[in-house]
């Protein structure tokens, strides 16, 4: 069997980083992945504005009318979006949040601090020079980086780009991804299901997770276990997707054939068992020069192997800079010491208590047949090989947030 390490490391590098690109709208683009640097340019903000409602004035009127209580009188009243005259001596000029600021003003006095009085403005609280101002650049600059290539863009990432006027990015387009059931024992969810069958949930699962990482599942097929129905499914798959994943019939029963129907379509498998658990039936394959992986036909099983050995390889195929999101270390809370020959990857639920960063709850039943346990699962947690964990240890963490992302 191959360490989980190696098989993961292998399997990130199973496939090229991507070399076409595409322009789209702004609006198109969150989830996929910039092609090009971005950067920015205009200065955010692009003009001195305000950051309360309240007046604006000279920092020297206020000090020179001898500080607190004294009523001004207001010059101009000045909305978001309009352009204001510039700001006379010993005047204030009433505005709101947004408001560019007049020329020579540069303190605000936010309007809980004021009162009116006949026809002027008294400040009863003693302002501090350059108070409430947002300063032209102060957020962005012009020419400074903005976004590198790489990023899987999101909302925060498109509105900071529509900010600088942008309305078109070049990315990478999405990964088109094919998925493929096995299995006589499967029935399409919604149709009569005799009692020898169960309902397929693997392939709206896959796609699930595939679209939930900004990739496309493009097919969703279901072969019979007969080599001729794999051959013709696979045949579409690889012609028409840049990935494949196939589930099931990996193992080593009579009915398990992926492997002879990739070998009769000239792929050679590059992995074969991996030293985890869930998970150990995992391959991968090449026909035609776009991966296959192939994975366990367990649910649970499948998709543990999918969020920790090939989402690395889909955010590889995608263009993103980072490619193993990050592992935490938490404390498992368990009733009875982990210990098995193989990595084990169990289902938890991190719990956050007042003061700490989380403990890991651990669901109560690790059959990978328990399905149940997926909705309730944050994330998994890895336990080494051969060695015995106990209640209150720190353990690697996966937390489904970052991996599924």
């Amino acid at each position: 069997m191959l360490e989980f390490d190696d098989a993961q490391r292998q399997l990130a590098q199973g496939a090229a980083a991507p070399t076409r690109s595409t322009r789209v709208p702004l609006h198109q683009a969150p989830g996929l992945v910039l092609a090009t640097d971005i950067a920015a340019t205009l200065d955010l903000p692009p003009a001195d504005n305000s950051a309360m409602d309240g007046y604006a004035l000279r920092y020297e009127d206020y000090a020179a009318a001898g500080g607190a209580h004294r009523a001004l009188p207001v010059q101009q009243i000045v909305y978001a979006g309009q352009a204001p005259a510039a700001q006379a001596p010993g005047q204030l000029t009433r505005l709101f949040t947004g408001s560019l600021m007049p020329a020579g003003a540069d303190t605000v006095v936010m309007q809980e601090d004021t009162r009116v009085v006949g026809d002027g403005v008294e400040i009863l609280a003693e302002p501090k020079p350059g108070q409430h101002v947002r300063l032209r650049g102060e957020d962005v600059s012009a020419g400074q980086p903005l976004l590198a290539a790489g990023t899987r863009l999101e909302a925060a990432h498109v509105a900071l780009l529509a900010s600088q006027g942008i309305a078109e990015v070049t990315v990478h387009p999405a990964v088109r991804v094919g998925i493929l059931t096995t299995g006589d024992e499967l029935v399409t969810p919604g149709e009569p299901r005799s009692s020898h069958q169960i309902y397929n949930s693997n392939g709206v699962m896959l796609a699930a997770l595939v679209n939930g990482m900004g990739a496309r599942a493009t097919h969703v097929l279901h072969a019979r276990d007969d080599e001729a129905s794999l051959q013709a499914a696979l045949r579409t798959l690889t012609d028409e997707c840049d990935l494949v994943l196939s589930v099931g019939g990996v193992s080593v029963g009579d009915k398990d054939l992926v492997k002879p129907a990739l070998e009769s379509l000239g792929g050679t498998l590059a992995l074969w068992k991996v030293r985890m658990k869930p998970g150990k039936p995992v391959a991968m394959a090449h026909v035609g020069g776009k991966p296959i992986v192939c994975l366990p036909g367990n649910p649970v099983s499948a998709y543990a192997v999918f969020t920790v050995l090939v989402t690395p390889l889909l955010r590889r195929m995608q263009g993103r800079t980072e490619i193993f999101p990050q592992v935490s270390y938490l404390t498992l809370r368990t009733p009875k010491p982990r210990h098995d020959a193989r990595e084990e990857f169990l289902r938890v639920k991190r719990v956050v208590n007042a003061g700490s960063v989380g403990e890991l709850q651990v669901f109560d039943r690790q059959s990978s047949g328990v399905m149940s346990s997926l909705p309730w699962a944050t994330g998994l947690a890895r336990i080494p090989a051969g060695v015995p964990v106990y209640d209150g240890e720190k353990v690697a963490y996966y937390d489904f947030r970052h991996w599924q992302a």
